[in-house]
């Protein structure tokens, strides 16, 4: 009898498939020392092995994307805590129903805050209508940490003109999950904020920050850091929100303190409109105008 082999026919055990089947048997996967090392969930999270999570957490997203010719994006930063206006708008409309004076105030600071949302929004729109009809080595891809908020708001915005919009999330110990208008095949979840933000920087060409708390701050000052060091390649570092970024940091004392040099000042800008935003970056890179 004729014995042939399929040449596209997988040479390794499938382990993905065994792991998936005793998943979806509900049987509790115990020590074993006869599992495939790379299918053993007991073994790879053990703290020796982290190097190695590590590894697969900088490999996966970046093949991926590679793979998909998400080559350069404009990462979008801010607090994942602002909605948009029309959920502000119900909140109000319900603390005031209610009559609850707390409730009230904070659905007022949250319509207050709703105009970075929109703002967000817009910007990626831009973004993305420019991408869209520019040549592939020249289209840049609205990246967020694909969460809520702020994130949300810029994922939308690339996501109505029908472009490419990837999602870098984060496990954290209270619930959370990709926003709905990241690219489903884009979307990836980290567990190292450290590998996270190194995703962030390896494609990103520009980063415009909207206010947010501390995990914003984070990310913005790791930007900083590693473009003022020449770790990193001179990028636009834009600071949406002036009042907000003002009022929060005082970059002059730093010059006056003997911190940073003067020149240091110009590693950030300042925009309060997404249009200008954008110009800047196009400007940075000597874009086509739209």
């Amino acid at each position: 009898m004729e014995n042939t082999q399929n040449l596209k026919e997988s040479r390794l055990a499938n382990a993905w498939a065994e792991l998936n089947a005793m998943a979806y048997e509900g049987t509790v996967l115990q020590p074993d020392a006869y599992r495939l090392a790379f299918a053993d969930p007991e073994f790879m999270l053990r703290r020796e092995t982290r190097g190695m999570r590590m590894q697969l957490e900088m490999l996966k997203p970046d093949l991926d994307q590679s793979e998909q010719g998400v080559d350069d994006t404009v990462v979008v930063f801010g607090s994942a805590r602002f909605v948009s206006p029309e959920v502000a708008q119900e909140r109000l409309t319900k603390a005031q129903a209610v009559g609850d004076v707390e409730q009230i105030a904070i659905a007022q600071r949250h319509m207050r805050n709703a105009r970075h949302y929109d703002n967000a929004r817009l910007f990626a729109r831009l973004v993305a209508q420019y991408s869209l009809n520019a040549p592939k080595d020249q289209r840049l891809y609205i990246c967020t940490g694909g969460g809520p908020g702020i994130m949300e708001a810029a994922n939308r915005g690339a996501h109505e003109l029908g472009a490419p919009t990837p999602g870098l999330n984060i496990t954290l110990p209270h619930e959370q999950k990709a926003n709905p208008y990241v690219t489903p095949s884009l979307s990836f979840k980290f567990h190292y904020f450290a590998i996270r933000k190194m995703h962030f920087m390896m494609r990103a060409k520009a980063l415009v920050a909207f206010p947010g708390g501390f995990g914003t701050l984070d990310e913005l000052f790791e930007v900083i850091t590693l473009v003022q060091t020449q770790k990193s390649k001179p990028v636009p570092i834009i600071l949406f929100g002036t009042d907000y970024w003002k009022r929060l940091v005082n970059l002059d004392v730093l010059v006056e303190e003997g911190t940073i040099a003067q020149e240091d000042l110009a590693l950030v800008q300042y925009s309060d409109d997404p249009q200008e935003a954008w110009d800047m970056i196009r400007s940075f890179y000597g874009l086509r105008a739209d």
